[in-house]
């Protein structure tokens, strides 16, 4: 990105947070606002804002929750033995409705100019979106949503099966809207650098994933359409390799710059879990070393040594004393400029269609299985797959959806909440519990509603909790959730 496009990339990054909604109350009204702006004016601050919100909520929720690392030292209390605030999602409600206004704005400017490529991409981001939250929190605005310059201040909510109809339909809509034959004209995304067919590819590839997380429901025929989706290629295209995939390569360069201004803090106080890193051991993965540090000890001559990679166990009982070693914890390197943010990766879709495979609707369980594997691995810089990676008993495919979950776990490392809805889709892979968990040890369904919705939105937080079933509360599962 050159100069001028980064000093243009800064100033409307700030003139838009400056104008957007905040829990949809406020009405833009900012005298200095760009009174018309092009779609691309609005794209890159809306993919850089949300891939950084993503990883932060990855590190900050996900990873407590589903066994990637733990705060240490952490004797009670704490996400990882499921002791979950009431607070917790609000970042993410405020965050996602914020970008979603100018998601909304950029929509409108695309259809202004009739721009069909500009209107997909923000159908696209859209769902994208939308998805998250419905999936954080069961029902949410959405018919109503950022509609306050028209007067809503306090949107009626949806219920979690008209928000997927929704944006499902639109994910279709925005697939026959893409034309290849023309040029994105603006400045360049830092996404995919104004190539169309790479946006169609992410836009298919999430249509997968969210058709895969409402499979469990019959009645939606979701595997007949992925089945659909996979059989044609010509008209769904999706990722094809690693180097399609959605990854946002942040280069350092202002304004695309880590998200960690203190790239310290990312592994300030915490390690990496048993449960994450005994799998890594067992496979002999050469993701290792780019993950985690090595753990050590010190011996009777007050020697420190190495003790190769060693966590620690996730909502552990007991003092921190009875660890006489220090913990693996994060490589530094990941947050460090440059670096990457996954949205969607072409290993993900792999493990769609090995799921897929694996349950039937296609062929090829094995081949799927393993390029996702060899994906999982590329997407973090893994220059080569041991020759005899794949004849490790705990690695060759054994036929399970057990296997394929427990690999796209790994694939899914530091993408968002999507371990955690896997999870709660599947229920692998299977995590240890101990006696220290709250809430029964059983895994939330489901994040509160912000703290407070109930007073500034009473009647639309009052819809939500009724379809709900009457309970704003962690363990109510959400319309999916089977």
């Amino acid at each position: 990105m050159n100069k001028n496009k980064s000093l243009l990339f800064s100033l409307l990054a700030v003139l838009l947070i400056a104008a957007c909604t905040n829990e949809f109350d406020e009405i833009n009204s900012d005298p200095n606002r760009i009174e018309e702006v092009s779609p691309a004016t609005l794209l890159n601050p809306i993919i850089y804002g949300l891939a950084t919100h993503n990883i932060g909520r990855a590190n900050a929720i996900t990873f407590d929750l589903m066994q990637v690392s733990l705060p240490f030292p952490s004797v009670s209390g704490g996400l990882h033995r499921y002791d979950v605030s009431m607070g917790i999602g609000n970042s993410s409600w405020n965050n996602y409705y914020k970008w979603l206004k100018n998601i909304q704005e950029m929509k409108a400017a695309a259809d202004a100019r009739e721009d069909e490529n500009y209107q997909a991409i923000a159908l696209t981001l859209q769902a994208y979106v939308y998805a998250n939250l419905t999936d954080l929190f069961g029902p949410v605005p959405i018919t109503e949503a950022v509609m306050a310059e028209d007067g809503i201040l306090y949107p009626d909510f949806d219920s979690q099966e008209s928000i997927y109809d929704k944006i499902l339909e639109d994910l279709e809509t925005a697939n026959a809207l893409y034309n290849p034959e023309e040029s994105m004209v603006y400045m360049e995304d830092i996404l995919f650098q104004n190539d169309v067919e790479k946006w169609q590819r992410f836009t298919n590839s999430l249509h997968m994933r969210l058709l895969l997380r409402i499979s469990n429901r019959s009645e939606t025929n979701a595997f007949q359409k992925l089945t659909e989706m996979v059989n044609n290629p010509e008209i769904y295209p999706v990722f094809e390799n690693t180097e399609e995939s959605a990854i946002l390569q942040v280069t350092g360069v202002e304004p695309n710059v880590s998200p960690w201004g203190r790239p310290q803090d990312f592994r300030l106080s915490t390690k990496i879990t048993s449960f994450f890193i005994d799998n890594l051991n067992e496979w002999n993965d050469p993701r290792r070393p780019i993950i985690a540090t090595m753990a050590s000890e010190t011996d009777e001559d007050q020697n420190t040594i190495n003790i190769g990679y060693k966590g620690i166990p996730s909502a552990y009982t007991g003092p921190e004393s009875q660890f006489t070693y220090n913990a693996s914890t994060f490589n530094i390197e990941q947050v460090t400029n440059p670096m990457q943010i996954f949205l969607l990766t072409y290993a993900e879709v792999e493990f769609i269609k090995a799921e897929l495979a694996q349950r039937g609707f296609i062929e090829d369980a094995q081949t799927h299985y393993r390029n996702g594997v060899v994906a999982a691995m590329e997407q973090l810089g893994v220059e080569e797959v041991p020759e005899d990676y794949f004849e490790n008993p705990a690695v060759a495919y054994n036929g399970t959806l057990e296997q394929i979950m427990l690999q796209k776990y790994y694939a899914l490392y530091f993408t968002d909440y999507q371990q955690w809805f896997e999870y709660r889709r599947t229920g692998y892979p299977e995590l240890p519990t101990t006696e220290s968990m709250f809430n029964d040890g059983v895994m939330p369904s489901r994040l509160y509603y912000p703290t407070d919705l109930a007073i500034e939105n009473s009647e639309g937080y009052a819809q939500g909790v009724e379809m709900l079933g009457g309970s704003d509360d962690i363990n109510t599962k959400v319309w999916w959730d089977q």
